[in-house]
């Protein structure tokens, strides 16, 4: 708890280091676009987001990585590596010390996880319309109801749905959250350092 602590204390120190006299003017929209789509979330059913189609092709784009692994993991792969990619994200941007593009990643996960969500509500109905690229016929696989069924647990699409959109929640909060302290940070530090827009 003591190293959690510590971390955490670190983490911020440095990210106020990072604000200095960056221009929190030109961020800020993007924090509202976020804080919007969250409220469309919660207030209109069915609603998809502007990353929906580039989440799209990083799941279509997961199932074809992870399809020399069997079915199951094939099928499993287009939401793994569609997680995978924001959090990749984080990393990235921890590597490089760009602490709102750290915000910004927990903002893309959250449309993410509301996608899967979504998804995942489906899983016995399958009343969503598929898109699948390079389709030849056939019949096509509903990704949630092979997996959930495929381990027993269709009956609980609804509920594990929920918990997801909960997680979904949480990612857009702390994007907002953290992303508007860093806006203060760097509001009260303006013209303490040059800014660098292009980080």
């Amino acid at each position: 708890m003591i190293i959690l602590k510590e971390f955490f204390e670190s983490f911020l120190a440095g990210a106020a280091d990072w604000c200095q006299g960056r221009r929190w003017q030109l961020r800020l929209p993007l924090l509202i676009g976020f804080a919007y789509i969250l409220f469309r979330y919660w207030t209109k059913s069915g609603y998809s987001d502007i990353l929906g189609w580039l989440n799209w092709g990083i799941h279509e784009l997961g199932h074809m990585i992870f399809s020399f692994l069997g079915l199951f993991m094939k099928i499993a792969g287009g939401t793994i590596f569609q997680l995978f990619a924001p959090f990749y994200g984080m990393f990235n941007f921890w590597r490089q010390e760009d602490y709102f593009s750290i915000v910004l990643c927990f903002g893309w996960l959250s449309c993410n996880l509301f996608g899967v969500a979504a998804y995942i509500a489906d899983a016995r109905t399958m009343i969503l319309p598929m898109a699948v690229p390079f389709y030849t016929g056939g019949n096509v696989i509903h990704d949630w109801n092979y997996l959930l069924t495929r381990m027993g647990l269709l009956r609980y699409d609804l509920t594990l749905a929920f918990f997801v959109r909960f997680l979904a929640s949480i990612s857009m909060l702390i994007c907002l959250v953290f992303g508007a302290w860093l806006l203060v940070q760097m509001k009260v530090t303006k013209g303490k350092k040059l800014d660098v827009i292009s980080s």
